[in-house]
């Protein structure tokens, strides 16, 4: 084990639920058309994290496609039964930039209504494949809060070639003001003025174990805030089937690492302290104001 959490910040844990094949980047090659034909992977793959995150007690939120849940209604009420926190990753995983405000709306609604009619909860969070709500797409928070959800984790503060607002705030903030949505954005550094990903996805595949760490507990004991730290259930399966014809980006980008990540994140999830966001950042339904 590295070097302990000092400070013992609870970290947010969260899983964005959605099989390969439905990866942004691989969608000129994968038609939304072949979904229901190709080789489901997820639940293996879910009920291999649920065993990780048991192992320490650990409680997450997992952001659920609602394609996902309607096929998969058992394993979305099993996470919600082992105690963690269900939230929205949309219906078909479409990019906010790629709907109009009227199927944006219809989109959040529709997964918003899967999942809360399978575990008989609200669903309070919402994450945007992609996180694609950009500059030109703050619109959509007012869609979420309207819909019913209280945060969005949505707004990558860094500069990506397919997301993020360079300049938008690091920790958690009221984009529309404190009556409107809360947003939790992944975890960043801030080096020579300049923000870094602190929190996962295909960073943390890429990176030295080491250097996520120091990242992580850089946010905690720099900055004394909880880091919000994302994956995929299929970063976790090297097993999965390799796309044909892929450009060189796409294809480092999607399997770097694979074999390596569980025992990656199981020393992750042994090294710091985690729980659901919504314990975090939400007190029975209102936000607390000293994380925005």
């Amino acid at each position: 084990m590295l070097g302990s959490n000092k400070h013992r910040l609870s970290n947010a844990m969260t899983i964005d639920v959605e099989d390969y094949f439905q990866v942004s980047a691989l969608a000129p090659y994968i038609s939304r058309a072949s979904w229901p034909d190709q080789d489901c992977r997820v639940e293996n793959n879910i009920e291999r994290i649920l065993a990780l995150l048991e192992t320490k007690q650990v409680k997450a939120t997992f952001f659920t496609l609602g394609w996902i849940a309607e096929r998969y209604p058992a394993m979305v009420k099993k996470i919600h039964a082992n105690g963690h926190e269900i939230a929205s990753h949309g219906y078909g995983h479409l990019r906010v930039t790629d709907q109009t405000p009227a199927e944006f709306a219809d989109d959040v609604s529709r997964s918003k209504h899967i999942l809360e009619d399978l575990i008989g909860n609200p669903v309070l969070g919402y994450r945007a494949p992609s996180f694609s709500i950009g500059r030109d797409s703050m619109w959509a928070l007012d869609t979420l809060f309207e819909a019913g959800y209280k945060y969005s984790s949505s707004i990558y503060p860094i500069e990506h070639d397919h997301y993020g607002i360079s300049d938008a705030p690091r920790f958690p903030y009221y984009p529309k003001g404190p009556e409107g949505i809360l947003e939790i954005p992944i975890s960043t550094v801030r080096v020579f003025g300049k923000n870094y990903p602190a929190g996962g996805g295909g960073y943390f595949r890429l990176l030295p174990y080491s250097l996520s760490h120091r990242l992580i507990n850089r946010v905690n004991q720099v900055d004394q805030r909880p880091g919000i730290f994302y994956f995929h259930p299929w970063e976790i399966d090297p097993g999965q089937p390799v796309q044909p014809a892929l450009n060189f980006k796409t294809r480092f980008r999607h399997y770097v690492n694979l074999a390596k990540n569980e025992a990656k994140l199981k020393q992750l999830i042994a090294d710091f302290e985690w729980d659901r966001m919504d314990n975090i950042f939400l007190n029975n339904g209102n936000e607390q104001k000293r994380y925005a």
